[in-house]
């Protein structure tokens, strides 16, 4: 069976009880695999998430002669990484694949623009869709000479150039190009400024510090500074808040529910998530915090609540942009429905999820409007058994799965594997929490 045939029979949830813990976080994954890649000496990464994406960056850097391995430490999977220092990447032999992965791709560009070599990066046909001109107007800017197809579609032709600093004010709220603009800079000659509109996601900033960067953060301004070393640590990735959503949402809808989700990322940049969950009435709490790498690690106790819905808009819009899917199907059961606006974003994901969203809850007869920046769903509605499509969309599967539990009766996912992008034991973890 291949990924696009593969079906999940998903049954209505009684309950949701029980403890878990959730894949390393896929966002520091991707930014640890590359950076520890760029340290001197060997590194050690615990958690390293699991999901397809995260493999596709390592294999990427695997075929610009970084060696890895994965142990066993008590229980928990690490991975050791060894490093060739700043300049150490080599040639590659072969067409860099990102697989799935948008994040490889935009982020690996601000690094691949400054190396010593010239090499071609793209993906599947999915990422061949994604457009690429969000960093390749700033990558330009900084002396790089890329090439794609129709001038901003993988693939990626990329000639190795030397770079200088600019000061860029980002057009848009997204971490990703912050990213590459960051890790370009890090190569480049002099200082590179970049300016958000709005906070987003700060993985990348907190990581290059961790392991020596050159760079401050003062409000909404980040700068960094070329030429300085990085050193080779041990690292942990804490559990992916956006995948414990899907569980958040699972136990908020079921008649019963006491979950525990160990270990958990409550990076103040990913917590709107949780802000917006306890504004709607979402009886969560967080019962333990700490801080390792500069990261926060909680783990939160989730019961069924009643939950009021909302508006989700602006700068809220950019920092749940991977969590709306699954948040649609809260605000269906919500008392008074789910508003989202302001996230044209998610035409231009792995599916245009505001369309796969729609189509989706619609099979489930749930009345939706889809907008061309959103969606509108009432509240108080009832989900009927349906066959679902993922679309190839790893949060789509998930999100459905979920909405399945609420059904009247047994549901298929098809295309089910495509939440192997993200969080491969996703099904094995819900079968396990579900009664």
């Amino acid at each position: 069976m291949t990924p696009q045939d593969s079906v999940e029979e998903i049954h209505p949830a009684r309950a949701i009880a029980g403890a878990i813990s959730i894949p390393g976080d896929k966002s520091i994954s991707h930014r640890y695999a590359m950076l520890t890649s760029l340290a001197d000496g060997e590194s050690h990464i615990l958690n390293y998430s699991t999901g397809a994406d995260c493999q596709s960056t390592l294999s990427c850097m695997e075929a610009m002669g970084i060696s890895h391995s994965f142990a066993d430490r008590d229980g928990r999977r690490e991975l050791i990484v060894n490093g060739h220092g700043v300049r150490g990447l080599e040639p590659p032999l072969r067409y860099l694949d990102a697989g799935n992965s948008g994040s490889t791709i935009r982020m690996l560009s601000g690094i691949l623009a400054a190396q010593h070599f010239n090499c071609e990066i793209g993906g599947d046909e999915s990422l061949s869709k994604r457009p690429m001109k969000r960093v390749l107007t700033p990558l330009e800017k900084m002396g790089a000479q890329i090439r794609a197809t129709n001038e901003q579609y993988p693939p990626l032709h990329i000639r190795g150039s030397e770079l200088h600093g600019i000061d860029y004010p980002l057009p848009m709220a997204s971490a990703q190009v912050k990213s590459c603009v960051l890790l370009a800079g890090f190569y480049a000659r002099g200082e590179t400024v970049v300016r958000e509109p709005v906070k987003t996601r700060d993985h990348t900033e907190i990581a290059l510090r961790e392991l020596g960067a050159d760079i401050t953060v003062d409000g909404h301004t980040i700068r960094i500074r070329g030429g300085r070393e990085l050193e080779a640590k041990k690292l942990v990735v804490p559990g992916d808040l956006s995948s414990a959503a899907f569980f958040l949402v699972a136990a908020l809808i079921a008649s019963e529910a006491d979950l525990i989700i160990a270990n958990v990322g409550l990076n103040p940049t990913r917590t709107a998530l949780l802000d917006f969950l306890v504004s709607a009435g979402a009886a969560i709490k967080i019962l333990d915090i700490q801080q390792v790498n500069g990261e926060l690690i909680g783990t939160l106790q989730v019961r069924t609540s009643r939950t009021r819905g909302g508006v989700i808009e602006g700068a809220l819009s950019a920092s749940l942009i991977d969590e709306i899917p699954v948040l649609c199907i809260l605000g269906a059961l919500s008392t008074d429905g789910l508003i989202v606006r302001d996230a044209a974003e998610l035409r231009v994901k792995e599916t245009d999820r505001i369309a796969t969203v729609a189509d989706n809850l619609h099979r489930m007869g749930i009345q939706v409007t889809a907008k061309h920046d959103g969606l509108e769903i009432p509240g108080r509605q009832h989900f009927h058994a349906a066959e679902i499509d993922s679309f190839g969309d790893h949060r789509i599967a998930m999100a459905f799965a979920v909405a399945a539990l609420a059904a009247d009766g047994p549901s298929l996912i098809r295309n089910s594997r495509a939440a192997s992008v993200s969080y491969p034991e996703f099904y094995a973890t819900l079968r396990e929490v579900v009664q």
